[in-house]
């Protein structure tokens, strides 16, 4: 599975990889977002990410891996699990 990071503004890919890839917890505004949680998203969003956030339901819908996103204990389950490249994979969904 290609996960295209470079849909996403440059200063978040990072972030956004290091949490899919390997379950590091991201800031406030990306937490919000996985958690399928957008009023808490736009409160902590900087301008850009204001501008994006088409684009990052866009992302969440098709590159985000199924199971990191969602709610807020899908995305404790993914930090716990250590993300895709993790000792399982990722949590069981």
């Amino acid at each position: 599975m290609e996960i295209r990071y470079d849909k996403l503004p440059e200063h978040m890919q990072g972030g956004a990889r290091r949490y899919i890839e390997h379950g590091i917890a991201p800031g406030h505004f990306l937490t919000a977002v996985l958690e399928n949680n957008f009023v808490r998203a736009f409160m902590c969003a900087d301008e850009t990410n204001t501008e994006c956030m088409r684009d990052w339901a866009d992302w969440i819908y098709n590159d985000a891996p199924g199971g990191c996103h969602g709610s807020r204990e899908r995305v404790g389950a993914w930090i716990e699990a250590g993300g895709m490249n993790g000792p399982n994979g990722g949590p069981v969904t």
